[in-house]
């Protein structure tokens, strides 16, 4: 079984779409040695991203209820502070005393009830990423990806159920590129120009990836190895955020070679070596 993404087989359907003209463009797409398939994923892979899914979308329905909270108390003249901790402490103190905020009975009630479903969101968020930690616990390819700054066992998870072990890559800078992490190119004839990242392959690795990457980056100003020296240049010279994108970049090709090649990761030396600046070390795994 081999599996295209459909954006790659409509270049070769010369006419309007019907069952005909898409079977003659998947034959035709099929065909081509430079056509990029997709790695059909074992059962195994497919339980740990829908613990991944579940999860996304739980956090989605609390941020949407937060948010709702926030406008709410708005109307009454009351201004939640940004952040899903800092509003949901004030809602219990608003429900602690509500005389205080001179709100009604039937206004406390829709509060009661909407603090009652963020807290039931709350447990089954960390319902599920006791699970997550679990899969974590049970794989040793997610503990070798948890060794890089910036990895933890949500992004080990899902990067590990996402690939396996990377074959489908030739590099790691096939995987960054399908990861959406690498520069979008428009480029003719002697003029090269590189635009922001392309954004392209599965949105939430990405996502991970990049807020993994962030808090990694906070740590780095009380750090002196290479890969902290390198990823603070970027941040002085181009930017926090293009520091954030460059580290998470550098993640993803490590992790392909951690899943490709089978090797543990070793942090660089505190020491600036003369292999280059940022590059850790990798070590086979002993048998």
């Amino acid at each position: 079984v081999r599996l295209m993404s459909p954006r790659f087989v409509k270049p070769y359907r010369k006419s309007d779409k019907n069952d005909a003209n898409d079977a003659e463009a998947i034959c035709e797409a099929v065909s081509r040695p430079s056509m990029r398939f997709v790695p059909v994923k074992s059962e195994a892979q497919h339980e740990v991203l829908a613990l991944h899914r579940v999860r996304e979308q739980l956090l989605k329905s609390r941020t949407a209820l937060v948010n709702q909270v926030r406008g709410l108390l708005t109307e009454h003249g009351i201004v939640a502070p940004q952040g899903i901790a800092q509003a949901r402490r004030l809602l219990l103190e608003i429900l602690a005393d509500p005389q205080r905020h001179g709100l009604s009975g039937l206004f406390r009630e829709t509060l009661q009830e909407m603090a009652e479903r963020l807290r039931f969101l709350d447990e089954r968020t960390a319902a599920y990423d006791e699970r997550i930690e679990r899969v974590f616990k049970q794989d040793e390819r997610c503990k070798r990806l948890a060794k890089i700054e910036g990895v933890g066992p949500l992004v080990a998870t899902a990067m590990v159920a996402a690939v396996g072990n990377a074959s489908e890559f030739k590099s790691g800078r096939d995987l960054s590129a399908w990861l959406g992490l690498v520069p979008r190119q428009h480029s003719s004839g002697n003029r090269n120009l590189l635009l922001g990242i392309s954004k392209r392959g599965d949105r939430y690795l990405r996502t991970i990836l990049i807020h993994g990457a962030r808090a990694a980056l906070c740590r780095f100003d009380r750090k002196t190895d290479q890969r902290s020296s390198w990823a603070l240049r970027i941040k002085v010279t181009r930017g926090h955020n293009k520091a954030v994108v460059a580290l998470a970049n550098k993640n993803a090709r490590i992790i392909w070679a951690l899943l490709n090649r089978g090797e543990n990761y070793r942090p660089p030396a505190i020491s600036v070596a003369s292999a280059g600046i940022g590059r850790g070390s990798l070590t086979p795994v002993q048998a």
